[in-house]
């Protein structure tokens, strides 16, 4: 009876602790080359969730054969869903401001991840994306499994040379 009692007692006192482990990210062990900021529950270096390739690699690689209209002929891109990252960072908003190393930054709302297969390409036909061929990251829509996808608005969604999200 007291050893179940002080089973209880444990259970309920290392529960926060639990929770608490549950609201941070581990730390990157390589080069960081994704911050999230901005509406997250999450992180792992202040208020902020900060990436390397392995831990990108962690949330599930998905690959997306696809045409695009900045690449000639189909290539196959390779990266973890957008919606595994919102859920990865416990993001709480709306829209999301993606920001490319040239400062270029375009507004994607968070229904277009959670609706569509939008993977974060860290690669491409195998090999990691290079700066000079749109790595780090590359937001990719699927284009060819969704044609309706292949308009204005969403090519200008889909930053290559990604550095941060912001969830607002």
């Amino acid at each position: 009876m007291f050893t179940s009692r002080l089973s209880l007692f444990l259970l309920f006192l290392l529960l926060p602790l639990r929770t608490l482990w549950a609201d941070t990210l581990p730390m990157p062990e390589g080069q960081v080359i994704l911050k999230v900021s901005g509406a997250i529950s999450h992180t792992n270096v202040a208020d902020e969730a900060h990436f390397d390739y392995t831990m990108l690699a962690a949330l599930g690689m998905h690959d997306v054969e696809t045409h695009t209209p900045w690449t000639e002929g189909e290539s196959r891109f390779t990266g973890p869903l957008g919606r595994d990252l919102l859920d990865a960072v416990g993001a709480q908003g709306n829209l999301l401001k993606v920001k490319a190393l040239n400062e270029f930054v375009a507004d994607v709302p968070v229904e277009d991840l959670r609706n569509h297969d939008v993977i974060l390409a860290v690669e491409k036909d195998g090999e990691r994306m290079p700066v000079r061929d749109f790595g780090p990251i590359f937001v990719l829509y699927p284009f060819d499994q969704n044609p309706k996808l292949l308009n204005e608005t969403y090519r200008f969604r889909s930053v290559w040379q990604v550095k941060s999200i912001r969830v607002e």
